[in-house]
C-alpha cells in the first residue's frame, strides 16, 4: 500500500492500527497522520523493531486487509 493510499484511507484504518498496535495512542495517530514512514518510526519507537521489522510488519498486515474474505457456500 503507497503512501497516497494509507493517507487517503487513514481515518478507516486508524481503528485497525489501534488493534494491532495497541500501544499507539490517538496523539502518536494524529501526529502520524497517515504518513507511512512516521508510522514506521513509531513502530520502532514504541515496539522496538528495527527499521525492516517495522516496515514488514506494516506490509504484513495492510495486505491482509487487502486479501479478499472467503465466502461460504
Amino acid at each position: 500500500m503507497n503512501e497516497d493510499i494509507l493517507k487517503g484511507q487513514w481515518k478507516q484504518l486508524r481503528g485497525q492500527i489501534k488493534q494491532w498496535w495497541a500501544v499507539l495512542t490517538d496523539d502518536d495517530l494524529d501526529k502520524i497522520n497517515g504518513r507511512r514512514e512516521q508510522l514506521i518510526g513509531k513502530l520502532q519507537e514504541k515496539y522496538g523493531f528495527t527499521k525492516d521489522q517495522a516496515t514488514r510488519e506494516l506490509d504484513d498486515r495492510l495486505a491482509q486487509l487487502r486479501q479478499p474474505i472467503p465466502m461460504g457456500r
